[in-house]
């Protein structure tokens, strides 16, 4: 008898075959869970804008509670959903608030939280660690309130609106500074929903740094 027609080859073989269809099997399932989750991010990042009662908007300025908390809460699944969600709150911006910059300020969540996204990809455990996490939050919160103000001043500077210099510098450090604020808040209200989300379905940043925990237990026991 050829060695491929022993039972025993068989049975590892089938056992192999079958260990990879299930692997198919959650991949693709994993796919449509988070296809899933990122359409019903979007859904939030279009409806906050429209129906959230906590709401304040001064000319170029706008503060939405919660505002953020969709395209931030995908930082904790992927980059790639974490820039779908992006455009889906920009889309929800355009459609509640007539004012151009505050549209231009709502796309600059693209790069900003996409590169947060990636940043967390590769620093999983962040999530675990409260001060590095904040450290995070804090460096993440700058760079997307400086870069909203870095727009709303090409805005203004390229001539597509007047304003007096005065106002505008105010507008300014009231978007710089709120804006900071208010990205922090949010993405401290986005890491409460992931942390309570991940008891109940698997989610890539807490799993992750769930798995990076257990592996130091492990290497401190042993």
């Amino acid at each position: 008898m050829r060695n491929h027609d022993c039972p025993t080859v068989r049975f590892f073989k089938a056992r192999v075959y079958k260990e990879k269809e299930t692997q198919m099997t959650q991949n693709k399932k994993a796919k449509v869970r988070n296809l899933i989750i990122a359409a019903m991010l979007t859904a939030l990042g279009i409806l906050i804008p429209m129906m959230m009662p906590v709401k304040l908007i001064i000319g170029p300025a706008s503060f939405t509670l919660a505002a953020h908390v969709p395209v931030m809460a995908a930082m904790f699944f992927s980059p790639l959903m974490t820039a779908f969600v992006a455009l889906g709150t920009t889309l929800g911006f355009m459609i509640s608030i007539p004012v151009p910059t505050i549209w231009l300020r709502a796309l600059m969540h693209l790069p900003v939280m996409t590169v947060g996204a990636y940043v967390l990809k590769k620093h999983p455990e962040f999530v675990h660690q409260k001060v590095k996490i904040q450290i995070f939050n804090f460096i993440l919160g700058i760079f997307h309130a400086g870069l909203e103000t870095l727009v709303v001043y090409a805005f203004y500077s390229l001539g597509f609106a007047n304003i007096e210099q005065g106002a505008l510098l105010n507008f300014l450090l009231l978007i710089a500074l709120g804006g900071l604020v208010h990205s922090m808040i949010d993405f401290n209200l986005a890491l409460g929903l992931g942390n309570v989300l991940s008891k109940a379905f698997p989610i890539d940043i807490f799993d992750k740094a769930k798995n990076l925990v257990n592996k130091k237990k492990v290497k401190a026991e042993i």
